[in-house]
Parts: structure tokens; sequence; C-alpha cells
């Protein structure tokens, strides 16, 4: 995927709902849910800004290799030149340099090199290195291309990424702005998604109490649980802070499993299973979007990052409308 087609589809991730919060009107409707819409919106964002930062840092790798490859094939061109003044060296203690080898060492011997049909005055020595050096030289202008292009798009991408983190700052000013409004009593039970405790509350299927399906997966809960209490830091992976998705990777990884950065690639980083047959380690997706993303770890509870503000901590599996459980 180019940066330009990355960048559309994070675009159009925001361009909803997300796009929307700096419209909200504090003045009307039921506060607690305009908290939970303004929240819903700031970590949709952030998962976009994950994305968008995912592709930043390939996008920076594939510049750091390029420009490495640009250096060998610098070096490789400064070898054969080296070369080929050696030969003309000897030559010259011979009595004389060939008029073809003087102007290759000059300063831009690139236009003598595109009249090949002059290499017949050379010897096969020579001639071999001058096409070496013809090759070489190809292949520097190429990789030198390639890079600066590659420059532009990591351009492109903090570019992106820039607008992506004003956007979720906006959205959680607004969200934190709104919470401080309520009576203390209030502000202190509050939780995300309040609003919608009419989904939250259905009935939910009896999950059984069996153990992680693997040994990784045993791994990733332990990995979760040491990090209770970490606060919730929008775009963080750990060891110390988290996003929701951010703690999903951490514990994965040191299980030794890559998990994609994104709540919504990390829905289908395994297969689907049913509620009712959730296990510990399994990840649970919530809500339409897939914006948000908690870790199954028994007993009807899950494990998460909820929202800035707040720490890594237990909720009830069914603190918000599920969209799927995927196993990794």
């Amino acid at each position: 995927m180019t940066v330009l087609s990355a960048a559309a589809a994070v675009t159009a991730a925001l361009s909803g709902p997300a796009a929307q919060f700096a419209a909200a009107d504090p003045a009307g409707g039921d506060t607690s849910a305009r908290i939970d819409d303004l929240y819903q919106q700031a970590e949709q964002a952030t998962q976009a800004y994950d994305a968008a930062q995912e592709q930043s840092q390939r996008l920076h790798g594939e510049l750091t290799t390029l420009q490495d490859r640009a250096a060998r094939a610098q070096q490789r061109v400064n070898d054969l030149r080296d070369e080929l003044g050696t030969l003309a060296a000897s030559q010259y203690r011979s009595g004389g340099i060939d008029p073809s080898l003087d102007l290759l060492l000059s300063d831009d011997p690139g236009d003598y090199l595109d009249r090949l049909s002059t290499l017949d005055r050379l010897g096969g020595q020579e001639a071999a290195r001058l096409r070496q050096l013809r090759s070489a030289q190809r292949e520097l202008h190429q990789e030198r291309d390639q890079a600066a292009q590659k420059l532009t798009d990591l351009d492109r991408a903090g570019a992106l990424l820039h607008g992506r983190k004003q956007r979720v700052q906006r959205a959680l000013g607004a969200a934190q702005r709104l919470l401080a409004t309520l009576p203390p009593a209030q502000r202190a039970v509050w939780t995300p998604d309040a609003g919608q405790r009419a989904s939250r509350d259905r009935v939910l299927p009896v999950i059984p109490d069996l153990p992680a399906p693997t040994g990784r997966a045993a791994l990733a809960v332990a990995a979760a649980r040491r990090a209770l209490g970490a606060p919730y830091v929008w775009g963080a992976t750990g060891p110390n802070a988290f996003d929701c998705s951010g703690l999903m990777l951490y514990a994965y990884r040191q299980a030794g499993v890559a998990l994609p950065r994104t709540s919504q690639e990390q829905m289908n980083a395994g297969p689907h299973v049913p509620l009712d047959q959730a296990r510990p380690g399994d990840l649970v997706i919530y809500r339409g979007d897939a914006s948000h993303v908690a870790m199954y770890v028994g007993g009807g509870m899950v494990i998460h990052a909820p929202y800035p503000g707040a720490r890594v901590r237990y909720d009830p599996v069914g603190m918000m409308p599920v969209t799927a459980v995927t196993r990794p």
C-alpha cells in the first residue's frame, strides 16, 4: 500500500463521526451520553493515528534501506573509477593514455559513457570496466531517485500524523472539559459507554471458565496482568503506558506473537470464536467500528486500557457491545 492510499484510508476513517467532535453542543442532550460520544470519537481518531504512525515507521525503514543501498552503489562507482584510474596510470607510464580513459576520469564522464561506439578503441579489460561503471552509475541514480520519492512520502506521512494528532487532542480536550462539568459524585463513578447501558446490560451467554487455549495465550494474559494500573496514553505500546490496541500488541509481543497495530487489524489477527467460547488470551473487539479492544482473562472479565485519564484495569466482558472475539 502506498502512503497516498494509506492516507486516503485514514482520512476516510476520520471523515465520519470522528470528524464531527468539534460540533458537539455541551448545552443539549444527556451529558454522559455526549461524553461517551466524544471519547468514542477520540478512540476512533487514536486508532487512525496508530495506523498512520505504523505507516510512517514502515516508510522510515524503507528509506533507511534505500539510503544504505545508494551508499553501496556510490562506493561501487568509486571503486570502479579507481580501477580505471589505475589502468589509465599504467597506460601513461607505458607511453600514453587512451583519450577515452582520459575523458572518463574527468568530472563528468556520463556523456562519454553513452557513446558506446568508442569502446572499440579500448582493450578488453578497460571496456569491461567501463560497462560495469555504466551499470553501477545507472543503479546509483535509480537508488537515489527511489530514496528521494520515499523521503517525499515520509514527509506526507508526517503531515498526516500531525493532523491526526490534532484531531485526537481536540476530541480528548472536549471530552475532559465536559466531564469536568459533572457533579463530583457522578464524575467519580462515570464509566465509558454509560450512554449505551441498554446495550451493555443485555443478557450475555454463559462463558465456561476454561484455561488459555495455548501457552502463548497464557503468557499474553500474564503480561497484560502485569500492566494493570498503567496509564492510558493514546499511541502508546508500553511498557509503562498503553492505548487499547497498544496493550494487546505489547502483551502478545511478550509471548512471541506479532499482532498488527490497530484494533481494526487485530480483529482479523486470528479466527473468530463465539462469545460463549471465549478463553483467556482472546481479543474482544467492541463497537461496530471495532475502535476498542480488550483481552478476555476468564470469569467473564477482560483487561483493557479504557480511555485517557484511566488506567489499565479489569471490566466485565459485556461493558459495551461486542463485535467479535478473535483468537490470535
